[in-house]
């Protein structure tokens, strides 16, 4: 067992960094604990601390075979690493991680209760080891009366507890509060620094009882929503394409069109022609055969008046020639009756 004297100003050092960090994320005037500030302080805690707990785990400063007396009063804030890191591990915002998150949080406040129970430092029931599983998850509750009746019982039992434990913190705070300048200006005796020690434990050990419950109840929504939220697969041999429904656009000839009718319709965009049969080519709804690459609507049109020019032109020709048959078989003046002379 090492004495308080034998853990150096280093130890001591990096605890205080993690926890003056921890308090300042915790009571910040930042509007979101994900602003890079925020986090730049949370990653410096997490180091700080993490150094101090390997430190502590080097020097084997706790034991569960030993007493509380056994322990230096010096040494006594350093059982609240643990709870300091699962806290600062919670103000982490990356989502893609949250679960791993919970979880090794979760880990650490649980490493504190378990210290704090093997040293009778407050009376609580330890929550169990591991969170609830997968299978727990969504699984129902057994049913009948009697379930429901032990449910009952559970839900006033817990509910007993948070208002137990939130008087206990409340009336933990004000003692703290009344000596924390005392100790920190070291006026006060041995005695007293232990005292307010512990009392800064139990204070953690409510806290920590209060966020595995929170934590405990977040895995099961993320799990749930991990495993239930999945979207069917579709059926095996299916290869039907589900169509992209077609917001509403204005077609137009060319981009010219395109610009002025964009600027009396704002709300709706334009599309050329050329661009709408590209869309709906690649979308697989039309075939790729097409007029050839290279025409222009201009030549287009061209064509299109030369084919109707050549259809009139055989229409007059036609005309012409039946014209000279009806008089081939009509002699000059058939059918004058009137001018006999």
């Amino acid at each position: 067992m090492a004495e308080g004297d034998g853990t150096g100003p280093r130890l001591a050092e990096l605890l205080a960094a993690g926890r003056r960090l921890w308090e300042e994320v915790e009571t910040g005037a930042e509007p979101s604990t994900g602003a890079p500030a925020v986090q730049d302080k949370v990653r410096q805690g997490l180091d700080a601390l993490q150094r101090a707990a390997a430190m502590v785990a080097q020097l084997d400063l706790f034991s569960e075979n030993e007493d509380l007396e056994e322990i230096a009063s010096a040494d006594l804030k350093y059982l609240l690493l643990p709870a300091l890191l699962g806290a600062l591990t919670l103000k982490q915002v990356d989502l893609s991680r949250r679960l791993e998150h919970l979880e090794s949080a979760r880990a650490q406040f649980w490493r504190f209760l378990k210290l704090c129970s093997s040293y009778g430092l407050g009376s609580f029931h330890l929550p169990p080891a591991s969170p609830p599983g997968e299978e727990d998850a969504g699984s129902p509750a057994p049913g009948g009366p009697a379930a429901a009746q032990h449910s009952l019982v559970a839900m006033a039992s817990s509910r007993q507890a948070k208002i137990e434990r939130y008087k206990q913190k409340k009336e933990l705070e004000n003692r703290l509060a009344s000596m924390g300048t005392f100790v920190e200006s070291g006026q006060a005796d041995e005695d007293q620094i232990r005292e307010f020690y512990i009392l800064q434990i139990q204070k953690w050990i409510n806290t920590s009882l209060e966020e595995i419950e929170s934590i405990d109840q977040e895995m099961v929504i993320l799990r749930n929503r991990g495993t239930g939220k999945q979207p069917p697969a579709p059926p095996h041999g299916t290869s039907r394409q589900v169509r992209t429904p077609i917001k509403p656009f204005i077609l137009t000839r060319d981009a010219a069109q395109a610009k002025v009718f964009g600027a009396g319709y704002p709300g709706l965009p334009t599309m050329t022609v050329d661009d709408w049969y590209e869309q709906r080519r690649r979308q697989g709804v039309v075939s790729a055969q097409r007029a050839p690459a290279g025409i222009t609507d201009e030549e287009l049109q061209k064509q299109q008046q030369e084919k109707k020019e050549e259809e009139d032109d055989e229409e007059a020709l036609q005309k012409a020639r039946n014209w000279d048959d009806w008089k081939d078989t009509h002699p000059r003046g058939y059918g004058n009756r009137q001018n006999m002379g």
